[in-house]
């Protein structure tokens, strides 16, 4: 229904003015308008409709004529502002058009062709009718039509069969291609590289006069080098050049083989026919390969790339890197001296020359940057110097590193007794290479916040010195809760009780150790301690003091100082005399350790701090801002820390990890070994051997009043009272003349000791002696401990 003016409508805002409303009935518009041109086939309306569900009857030859009602003779009154369309008139329109509809349309017989035959069921109607015959024949063709249509409009497109067959053929090549030539061109700029050092090498040396001497062999030496490296990398180009060959050409026969034959055996068995269909094939398999598209999010067209996202590690990325990372200028470019390769552990690695100016250290520094800019966490890079100032090695781990469970230690392994003064295993780097270390002739700190793992990280040192039966340990527990407690039968000195003054004695035992071993030494004309020197004379085996939660010695108002003191003296003069010193805590600085003995204790390890600050008093100071700072320690990797050993700069390590079955059974193979060598500690006498030992008659009485609670003993240990009578007739029994006086007054008791306590199964109150009473009877007479 559409609204329009007549013309003979008044003008706007005129009375009687009306919109007359044309109504088109279903019979007038149920037939498709004719073609505009007789060239244009009804075939065409045929595609349209044939699907419709409306039988719209024949197609007319000529467009059927529309009959507009009249206008209503009685018009509706109507308001002078109003010209929206009157819904009066509208009904009334409707109305005698409804009315008049079958007299212009007519009437259609309609045919179900669908329908079935009374005497024949099974068999449709227009099965009956060459016009039904036709009609299903035009369906299949019609659909096949569109089908073609379609898959011709397809093919342009990137769904198309050719589209298909070139992404299938590329894909196909790069499989074939593979990455071993990444390998290939690494090994060859190295060998290039390593042979240019080695032409010049070799002229150096050449052209040193042999009048120098130590210069001229040094330069040889060189060259030997460097001419030995030449040929191993040159080797190992043609070993990657071999083994890239021979895996491309084995992935080619397994996506080229297949086609190949299918081509030649169709040409061998059918000529052309058969060649066409070898073709055909090829050219199926080849679109099946490649029938999905490229996924826009995969373009690596972009200009930046991550090695968060599992990108590959590029020379064009390490000179973007490197410049957002403020390390080299916006047009200087890096050398790269080793391509960038990726290792077992999925790391990447490659060595890198920085422009000419540009010291090591200041990568080093930007650690942090170069981290964000590769899109991972700082941890999981790493920047060392390489031979030179300007050269550096960068090893970008794929994961956060040392979070992994932890694998059994060496020590697990050994057979045979360790060798203290050789190297000794202290874990793994970021690399997975072992790192160990000497501490012959050093000493050592070994610092952290709570719970960073610094009782098991110094366990792979306590542990190598117990199991070399030659070492002579002195352990000192300043928690007092129980982590040396394990090697307290090993030890021959060992405070465990956390005492600053039994500490404090213990150091001066030490240095009188330490100054009966320089008279040895002056008496054998010797400097300092040798490992030969040591096997020779027992008196000089390594001796180690292991001090643990050294604060609480060096803070106690009344012996911090003198501990202090003796312990800066035990460090700077004991390496020569074969003592060992290692120091643990959790912040030392310069309230807790003196600098004076901090900076004596050479081997630093620094494990996870809280701030660059608590770091720098572990490693030292400028240690943080060099690059260097133990708060980059996550709280996921417990037992990683910068280890400050040998070479110039700290290395991050993760320490060999024992648990408590396994410490307990390395303590007791040590144990085992110390007992065959003759070197295990003595342990603590019993008092009542002491006083065996004194020969005296009241001592050896008080070791029978001993024995005898010792003969009392329960579960949870001696008897802790005895009634006087049961010791007597003990006594009595054992061969001693003793009366209750004697032992009264031998043993001396307060009055509430002396009061009367329920004994035996009836109860009965006695008076009797309490074990305290006993042990403090005979260590104060005698001077003895218990």
């Amino acid at each position: 229904m559409t609204e329009h003016l007549s013309d003979h409508t008044p003008a706007p805002g005129e009375p009687g003015s009306i919109a007359t409303v044309s109504f088109i009935h279903r019979a007038a518009y149920a037939a498709p308008p004719a073609p505009a041109s007789e060239g244009d086939a009804w075939e065409d309306w045929e595609e349209g409709y044939e699907d419709e569900a409306v039988d719209y009857g024949p197609a007319p030859a000529v467009s059927a004529p529309i009959v507009v009602p009249p206008m209503p003779t009685e018009p509706p009154a109507i308001g002078p502002e109003d010209r929206t369309v009157v819904l009066e008139t509208a009904r009334a329109v409707l109305e005698k058009t409804t009315a008049s509809a079958p007299a212009a349309t007519g009437t259609v017989e309609k045919v179900d062709l669908d329908d079935f035959d009374g005497d024949a069921p099974l068999i449709p109607a227009w099965m009956y009718s060459a016009e039904g015959w036709a009609a299903w024949a035009g369906v299949f063709y019609r659909a096949r039509r569109r089908n073609f249509r379609r898959w011709v409009r397809r093919q342009p497109t990137q769904r198309g069969h050719v589209r298909q067959f070139g992404r299938g053929t590329r894909r196909a090549h790069e499989w074939v291609v593979g990455f071993e030539g990444v390998r290939v061109q690494s090994a060859a700029h190295t060998a290039h590289v390593l042979t240019r050092e080695a032409k010049l090498a070799a002229r150096h040396a050449r052209f040193t006069p042999r009048i120098l001497g130590a210069k001229k062999e040094l330069a040889m030496k060189a060259a030997e080098r460097a001419t030995k490296a030449a040929e191993e990398a040159v080797a190992l180009h043609k070993k990657a050049k071999k083994d890239r060959n021979r895996a491309r050409n084995l992935r080619a026969g397994v996506a080229y083989g297949p086609p190949l034959a299918a081509i030649c055996g169709g040409y061998v068995m059918a000529r052309g026919l058969g060649l066409a269909a070898g073709l055909l094939a090829m050219f199926t398999g080849g679109a099946f390969v490649g029938r999905k598209p490229y996924d826009e999010d995969a373009d690596w067209t972009t200009d930046w790339r991550s090695l968060g996202d599992g990108d590959r590690m590029t020379a064009p990325m390490l000179d973007a890197a490197f410049r957002a990372a403020k390390v080299i200028g916006s047009d200087e470019t890096l050398g790269i001296v080793q391509m960038p390769m990726l290792d077992a552990r999925g790391a990447w690695t490659a060595v890198l020359d920085l422009p000419p100016g540009i010291p090591a250290k200041k990568a080093i520094r930007a650690t942090d940057e170069l981290a964000a800019a590769f899109g991972v966490e700082e941890p999981q890079v790493s920047v060392a110097k390489r031979g030179r100032a300007g050269r550096i090695e960068l090893y970008v781990s794929r994961e956060l590193p040392f979070t992994q469970a932890p694998v059994p230690g060496p020590l697990l392994a050994l057979e045979s007794p360790t060798n203290f003064w050789g190297r000794i295993s202290i874990g793994p780097d970021v690399r997975g290479i072992h790192q160990s270390i000497s501490v012959v002739e050093r000493s050592g700190l070994i610092g952290g916040e709570p719970g960073a793992g610094k009782s098991g990280s110094g366990n792979t040192i306590l542990l190598a010195a117990a199991l070399d039966p030659r070492v002579i340990l002195w352990l000192a527990d300043g928690k007092g809760g129980g982590d040396l407690e394990p090697f307290e039968l090993l030890g021959e000195c060992f405070e465990g009780d956390a005492d600053p003054e039994a500490f404090c004695t213990m150091l001066d035992k030490l240095l009188g150790v330490m100054k009966g071993r320089y008279a040895l030494l002056k008496k054998l004309g010797k400097r300092k301690v040798t490992e030969e020197l040591a096997n020779e004379h027992p008196e000089l085996r390594q001796l180690l003091l292991w001090v643990d939660e050294l604060m609480l010695y060096t803070t106690d108002d009344e012996f911090g100082k003198k501990i202090t003191r003796k312990l800066r003296n035990l460090v700077s003069r004991g390496r020569a005399a074969g003592i060992i010193t290692f120091c643990a805590t959790q912040k030392p600085g310069s309230d807790v350790v003196d600098t004076s003995l901090r900076d004596l204790l050479s081997i630093r390890w620094a494990l996870r701090c809280t701030t660059p600050e608590s770091s720098d008093t572990i490693l030292g100071k400028g240690a943080a801002a060099s690059g260097y700072s133990a708060k980059t320690i996550q709280s996921e990797m417990r037992g990683a820390g910068l280890l400050w050993a040998e070479g110039t700069n700290p290395t991050m390590v993760r320490a060999d990890y024992y648990d408590d079955d396994q410490v307990a059974v390395l303590i007791e193979r040590a144990t085992e070994w110390r007992r065959r060598a003759g070197t295990l500690p003595n342990g603590p006498v019993p008092l009542a051997e002491q006083l065996r030992a004194e020969g005296d008659d009241d001592a050896l009485l008080l070791a029978a009043v001993l024995d005898v609670f010792d003969a009392h003993a329960t579960e949870d240990g001696p008897a802790e009272w005895l009634p006087g009578q049961l010791l007597v007739d003990e006594l009595k029994t054992a061969g001693h003349p003793v009366t209750a006086e004697k032992l009264g007054a031998l043993i001396q008791r307060t009055d509430e000791e002396k009061a009367k306590r329920p004994w035996g199964e009836k109860g009965s109150r006695l008076t009797g002696y309490p074990l305290a009473r006993v042990e403090a009877a005979a260590t104060g007479r005698f001077g003895l401990t218990a």
